[in-house]
């Protein structure tokens, strides 16, 4: 009798925990395939031909699939390295291999659902099914209160309705063992520049170690000022989880059971509070992508009315980048940004508010300068985030989450009274 097998292709699903695709996979396989592409099209390449890990995301990303490689190994498995497109080279590793079915994890950003469906089209005409899963966000969208087309636009409302009427499940145990198809060659990882001394080092194990290293210090960090209740947002910490979650190395569920069982353990605190509110925005932002798909942002790209000669803008606009706009606040975070690719997210907000509000420069520059920067980088929340600094994405009343303002104030607290401005 022919065996099942099931090519598992992961994506931004870097872990073992909390894999239903994985654990789905082997529990109906004979024996499964688990993939990884680095596609060419997404990197740039040195003139040697190696791939440019000078930017944080490729070199944190490597050591991530690195980390779900090793992972895999621990267990009997392994995970086959390809060099190449998925759409160039799947139909073939299906063909060679008498692959059955293919597992994947949905997205929900136009580059990436676009790989999905050119994929499953090259799949279908080999008659084999492309499986979707969803895990990137804490709530299933089959668990909300309503269904995708009636989501709330306005975030406070979706925030309400959702812990209100909807479950954040159990997390999938990681699987103990794997049965493998037999492959010679588990390729190599692509040739790459690396970094002398990363901020942050990406893999599953990774992750659940700095996010077990939070609980402790973001109660120390109340405790130490919590009788200044009236101040208490001033001491709620940057998690830096984001890169993790970006690639899948930790579920949105992981982290919100641990924060669970801290609570438990530790007792409420903003510090706490704030991490679970930031997994909600994430899937805030996704499922507005997902409703309203790429009209989530264009539907508010504009052309931006100014003075400036082309020459001019790009000069501005390259000084923003550069951090030398001569605004300190804006200028130390661009070149943390510039050097870690990681900025807290007040810290986005507020070089946002100078690129649009004060610059008056196009949003859409902020934001793809953002893609290639962030090592946390995650389209939905990327796109979303620049879309309601510019004009209030689709919820009409972000004001209320987004403090123009305040912003403008520290900004111009900068030009006219520096020493003001914390450094």
């Amino acid at each position: 009798m022919k065996s099942k097998k099931i090519l598992v292709w992961f994506r931004n699903d870097l872990r073992l925990h909390d894999n239903e695709m994985l654990v789905e996979a082997i529990a109906k396989s004979d024996s499964i395939l688990p993939v990884y592409f680095f596609d060419p099209s997404h990197f740039e390449y040195t003139e040697e031909g190696k791939i440019n890990a000078e930017n944080n995301s490729v070199q944190f990303l490597i050591q991530s699939v690195a980390a779900l490689r090793n992972s895999l190994q621990r267990i009997g498995g392994n995970l086959l390295i390809i060099n190449g497109s998925p759409e160039d080279r799947m139909p073939a590793l299906v063909e060679q291999y008498e692959i059955s079915e293919v597992y994947h994890h949905r997205e929900v950003a136009t580059k990436e659902t676009t790989v999905s469906s050119n994929v499953e089209d090259l799949l279908w005409k080999l008659r084999i099914n492309l499986k979707h899963f969803i895990g990137h966000t804490l709530y299933n969208k089959e668990d909300l209160p309503f269904p995708i087309k009636d989501i709330p636009d306005v975030f406070a409302q979706f925030k309400k309705k959702t812990e209100r009427d909807a479950i954040v499940k159990g997390c999938f145990l990681s699987p103990e063992t794997i049965n493998l198809v037999d492959i010679e060659d588990w390729g190599e990882f692509p040739d790459h520049s690396s970094l002398i001394s990363p901020d942050l080092i990406g893999g599953e194990e990774e992750g659940i170690r700095h996010l077990n290293g939070l609980f402790e210090e973001g109660a120390e960090i109340y405790a130490r000022h919590n009788s200044r209740a009236a101040n208490a947002d001033k001491y709620v910490f940057s998690s830096k989880l984001s890169p993790w979650l970006a690639l899948g190395c930790l579920s949105p569920r992981k982290v919100y059971w641990a924060v669970k069982n801290a609570e438990r353990k530790f007792g409420t605190n903003p510090n706490f509070t704030h991490l679970i509110l930031g997994l909600l925005w994430r899937d805030y932002f996704r499922f507005m992508f997902k409703k309203h798909h790429v009209n989530f942002f264009t539907d508010m790209i504009s052309d931006v009315q100014h003075s400036l000669s082309a020459e001019a803008y790009d000069h501005q606009l390259k000084q923003w980048k550069d951090g030398n706009t001569g605004h300190r606040l804006v200028d130390q975070h661009m070149a943390e940004l510039n050097q870690s690719g990681f900025i807290s997210h007040a810290s986005r907000l507020l070089v946002a508010t100078f690129l649009v509000h004060v610059a008056k420069l196009n949003w859409i520059d902020g934001a793809i300068y953002f893609e290639q920067k962030l090592i946390d980088y995650s389209p939905a929340s990327n796109w979303g985030n620049w879309a309601n600094v510019a004009n209030g994405g689709k919820d009409p009343r972000f004001k209320n989450a987004f403090d123009l303002d305040k912003h403008i104030k520290l900004l111009d607290q900068e030009i006219y009274d520096p020493s003001s401005a914390s450094a």
